[in-house]
């Protein structure tokens, strides 16, 4: 008797507190600080804005953020149940009115980085919390684009628009503009302009009550990597989150604040090589390939990147789908001849041959082992280093139309996954008439691209133009390929996050202790 009273007790007392964690509020004073050097708008956008989907560390890649379920009604048409008894972040209700009208605004001015510029057609509202999107054609690559098509308030549409760029969208300024779990106080981070620090502070009508667990969070974007590293593991409450170059994995061990955490990822590293401004040598397929001979790719991560990575035979990480059924048989060149052995042939046409690069200041532990094995085949690299990604973005983008301000030759910039899964985020750089690209015209890979757009990641057929793509740039030496990177991070020791496998940070899910610096 006494036994079953103990039971009904515990479970009375069970009831009571399971409220406490539906209904959980940010940590008082809890304050979180961490420095995303690469795609820091990719990083952070789902924490403060919202789309029919969110990006999710499983299989497909995404999970329901606005929406809660689809059909696919035909290869065209997709319908999209909407959650209810959502609030934008300035009180104004989310429903399928509020798609309709940003749907409006980004018929006119899309973002350009995919093919849902000429593909979309429009949206069609079936009631309140049902909307249809219509597609002028097959498009498997729909319900990726929908992690990208996010959500904003009247005012903010009739100040902005949609920002017809090739970088994915954010804020252009702080306000109650999103649906995210946070608002965007301070600052703000687009693909092409951003501030040095951007502040975030708890969305009180968020939709889900068990987010966020943190009060505000403070997000840097342009430090010099050292100083950064510094703040991490040498003071407390300076920098919570950072990525790190593998070189200071012992660093951040012996850290009396800082913990280590790697995982595999998804990320790759894109190494461009200018076909369009740039050294007329690297017109030359004889010497784009002998460039991607002399790497020797194990060394350069067994010693420089310390084993946290995998090769990789191109631009394209070994874990997206359809990928990895290539990298089976498709092998870096240094594993197919190792490049000491064909030193002398690699020098007769290579040797003499000069190359800027252009760098964000936290690649060079990789530059270091590039450029060693270059040296021997008698290439000089030229270093412009930067701190500052939107920099290297800046020549980039402007490439193709020939309108770089900077001399460069090889560029490199950090290409995370930021569409989830799937690996478009590499294969952009191959569509040759797209801004991201820095490749010379070539018509059969552009048709390639355009096989891929019409099919979804899975599919035999995905599988099949995906090999055409990685065969193509392989033989063609489109880029400097190098391994595919882990991730690598300094995590304050009293704060509970595991990253994503691609470039998401979940702002909204990670914690601090009652010990960390903000609340301690």
């Amino acid at each position: 008797m006494k036994r079953s009273r103990q039971i009904f007790q515990s479970l009375l007392a069970l009831l009571l507190f399971l409220p406490l964690f539906a209904t959980a509020k940010p940590l008082p004073g809890s304050h979180l600080k961490v420095f995303i050097p690469s795609l820091p708008y990719i990083y952070i956008s789902h924490s403060i804005n919202g789309a029919l989907l969110r990006p999710a560390d499983n299989e497909r890649g995404w999970d329901y953020d606005m929406a809660t379920s689809y059909r696919q009604i035909d290869e065209k048409t997709y319908e999209f149940s909407l959650r209810q008894g959502v609030k934008f972040q300035d009180g104004t209700p989310f429903n399928a009115d509020a798609v309709i009208m940003n749907m409006d605004y980004f018929k006119k001015e899309p973002f350009l980085f995919t093919k849902i510029d000429t593909v979309f057609d429009r949206a069609e509202k079936v009631d309140d919390y049902t909307v249809r999107f219509h597609l002028k054609e097959k498009y498997g690559q729909f319900l990726n684009d929908a992690i990208w098509i996010q959500f904003y308030t009247r005012p903010y549409l009739e100040k902005y628009g949609w920002n017809g760029k090739p970088t994915c969208p954010n804020l252009a300024e702080p306000g109650p503009y999103g649906l995210g779990p946070y608002i965007l106080k301070e600052g703000y981070i687009e693909g092409d302009r951003q501030t040095p620090k951007a502040v975030l502070v708890a969305n009180p009508n968020y939709w889900n009550p068990e987010f966020p667990k943190i009060e505000k969070i403070t997000v840097y974007t342009e430090l010099d990597s050292k100083v950064a590293l510094e703040m991490a593991s040498d003071r407390d409450g300076e920098i919570d989150i950072m990525p790190i170059p593998v070189s200071e994995k012992d660093r951040i061990t012996n850290s009396r604040y800082a913990k280590l955490v790697t995982a595999p990822s998804t990320n790759n590293i894109a190494i461009h090589m200018n076909m369009r401004t740039g050294n007329e040598k690297l017109l030359d397929q004889k010497v784009r390939v002998a460039l991607n001979r002399a790497i020797d790719q194990r060394r350069l991560l067994d010693k420089y990147y310390d084993g946290e990575g995998e090769l990789s035979p191109t631009l394209a990480a070994p874990l997206y789908p359809g990928v990895d059924r290539v990298v089976k048989n498709m092998k870096p060149y240094s594993e197919v001849e190792d490049p000491k052995t064909i030193r002398n042939e690699l020098r007769e046409t290579l040797e003499g041959l000069e190359l800027n690069v252009y760098t964000q200041d936290r690649f060079m532990y990789i530059w270091k082992g590039i450029d060693r094995d270059l040296r021997k085949v008698g290439v000089k690299l030229n270093f412009d280093i930067t701190s500052s990604e939107k920099d290297v973005f800046g020549q980039l983008l402007a490439t193709n139309a020939k309108k770089n301000t900077k001399e460069w030759d090889l560029l490199v910039w950090g290409d995370d996954d930021w569409y989830y899964n799937h690996p478009w985020s590499a294969f952009l750089v191959y569509r040759t008439h797209n801004y991201w690209s820095t490749i010379f015209p070539d018509s059969q890979l552009d048709s390639y691209i355009e096989q891929m757009f019409r099919e979804s990641v899975g599919t035999p057929e995905f599988n099949i133009v995906t090999e055409k793509i990685m065969n193509h740039v392989y033989n063609s030496g489109y880029m400097l390929f190098v391994p595919t990177p882990n991730k690598v991070l300094a995590v304050n020791k009293e704060v509970t996050y595991s990253p994503y496998r691609m470039a998401n940070m979940p702002l909204w899910e990670i914690e601090v202790s009652p010990n960390h610096w903000s609340v301690r």
